[in-house]
């Protein structure tokens, strides 16, 4: 899992999740991801083999765990955004005309909006 292009659509998910939160439980990580517990628990095991995230048992409860991301992963979050941000760029310049082009740079603040309603 060193490169973007060996994770799966739910690896590169979750890894936008945890930096999100920058601290989460799988289980929430589970329900975000629309996944079954066991599948994010194989997942989660994955990343850590591949030094992508890190486990810490929580100190109020030794049984819980909670996940982060480490520099690899934050790496690997970046080449993501790099690489989403390439094909659009490119995509926009090899498929749109000028005019719709300034068309989309006008809805741009109101598909921001509609991104960050919670």
């Amino acid at each position: 899992m060193s490169s973007v292009a060996s994770c799966s659509m739910t690896e590169i998910e979750t890894v936008g999740h945890i930096a999100r939160h920058q601290r989460i439980q799988p289980t929430e990580l589970a329900v975000l991801t629309r996944i079954t517990p066991q599948s994010m628990s194989q997942i989660l095991t994955g990343m850590e083999k591949a030094g992508v995230i890190k486990k810490v048992a929580a100190k109020e409860d030794k049984r819980k765990v909670y996940i982060s991301l480490t520099a690899a992963g934050r790496d690997l979050l970046e080449q993501t955004r790099y690489e989403r941000d390439e094909w659009l760029k490119k995509s926009i310049d090899e498929t749109l005309t000028k005019e719709e082009t300034e068309i989309l740079a006008k809805a741009i603040p109101i598909l921001n909006k509609l991104a960050i309603k919670k």
